[in-house]
């Protein structure tokens, strides 16, 4: 807390650490997709997504950065999370500014816009940038059991949060960011929403960028074999109301990794099995399954596949390069399961060591049940940071058991 409002009372007026606290009182007002595609359908209203963005963005903002201000201080130090830290507490009063100003004034909403794209822009590397933070951190201190946990606690909140604002910041830039009002390359798109979101060729999109990233590694891929179950209009195409870029960044997530546990599980250059993908849709979930014979992984090992501080990808080069390696910081899964929840659906990993692996991604199949999932700053929360851990109620067994023939009675 102390450096948060170091930040604050450096790079902001002398209110602002006080707006901070008041805002972060509230809890964020999860929309459904629904709302989201009524109010971005033919009556959308700049004035009212104004009015409910300079509201709703300070509270989302204020609540996860009293959530920061709560990790560990060798952390907050670094300089990558304290570059994250000044982006908020910069996005935060470029919104305030607002605060006063008059919905009816049309050049007051422009520059709204304008700013509510400034801030998109500013934000786009807040993953790397906090995923560097950790590695800084983690290189100087190393981590015990108690900070990983929280870390991982905070970080899950955090993109989660960051997905949700960036949420809001995409439907308000896209709608009313531009002269064009309808996006020439997704004509039936509201906002980064669309309607009637063909599943199938989202997974096939996904599939051939990860076959060209595959292909340029390892000179060659596995084939995709893939089916679909409509069990709701048999024979006709499955489309739900759903963001593609979040169903794309799932589906080329786990298609690279299915992938590179394939390649590398088949190294004699024999034939690769293709990796199965079952899509079915029912009254309630889109399931999407996509299974490989990779080899799989301990089921020790699967938990920590969604661990931001365990990863066991190579610490990727910061710069920018076009070739996108086939791992990078290790928050591809995380980060894929997140976009998952984000509406209340799910990721799961399903392995056979020794065989491979399933994942399942589940996403709602009405709109009025994909609502957003937010993480709201309370005394639950709090208490998650400053609070010790309880010891463990189950016995830890360990690495040797115990000599039974040396066992003497008392």
């Amino acid at each position: 807390m102390r450096l948060l409002r170091a930040l604050l009372r450096g790079a902001s007026p002398a209110g602002l650490p006080q707006q901070v606290d008041f805002y972060a009182r509230f809890s964020p007002s999860p929309l459904s997709m629904k709302q989201f595609l009524d109010f971005g359908s033919e009556n959308a209203c700049e004035k009212t997504s104004f009015m409910f963005l300079r509201q709703e963005l300070p509270v989302r903002l204020a609540n996860i950065m009293k959530e920061i201000s709560l990790l560990p201080d060798n952390l907050l130090k670094t300089p990558s999370v304290q570059l994250v830290q000044s982006w908020y507490v910069q996005s935060l009063q470029e919104i305030l500014d607002f605060k006063e100003k008059s919905a009816e004034d049309s050049e007051v909403i422009h520059r709204f816009t304008d700013t509510v794209i400034t801030i998109r822009n500013r934000h786009n590397d807040v993953i790397p940038t906090m995923a560097q933070g950790v590695i800084e951190y983690k290189e100087s201190f190393g981590v015990d059991p108690v900070t990983c946990q929280n870390v991982q606690y905070f970080l899950d909140r955090f993109y989660m949060s960051r997905i949700s604002i960036r949420m809001l910041l995409n439907q308000h830039s896209l709608l009313f960011g531009g002269k064009i009002k309808v996006n020439p390359a997704h004509p039936k798109h509201i906002g980064s929403i669309n309607p009637n979101c063909n599943v199938v060729e989202v997974i096939k999109d996904g599939y051939e960028n990860a076959k060209r990233l595959c292909d340029l590694y390892y000179m060659s891929s596995p084939k995709l074999v893939l089916e679909e179950l409509n069990a709701k209009s048999s024979g006709q195409p499955i489309q739900v109301v759903y963001v593609p870029s979040h169903l794309y960044h799932m589906v080329f997530e786990l298609f690279k990794n299915a992938m590179r546990a394939t390649m590398e599980h088949y190294t004699d250059g024999s034939v690769y099995p293709p990796i199965q993908v079952h899509v079915t849709l029912g009254n309630e979930d889109l399931t999407v399954k996509i299974s490989d014979r990779g080899g799989g992984v301990p089921m020790r090992k699967i938990d920590g596949l969604f661990n931001y501080m365990y990863s066991t990808a190579p610490r990727p080069r910061v710069e920018t390069s076009r070739a996108t390696p086939l791992a990078g910081f290790g928050y591809g899964l995380p980060i894929s399961r997140l976009y998952a929840q984000y509406f209340q659906g799910d990721l799961k990993l399903y392995s056979l060591e020794g065989y491979g692996t399933d994942a399942v991604i589940y996403i709602k199949a009405l709109s009025t049940e994909s609502i957003e999932r937010l993480p709201v700053y309370n005394k639950s929360a709090w208490k998650h940071y400053v609070e010790n851990h309880e010891a463990d109620d189950w016995c830890v067994p360990s690495s040797e058991p115990k000599d039974m023939t040396t066992f003497r009675s008392i």
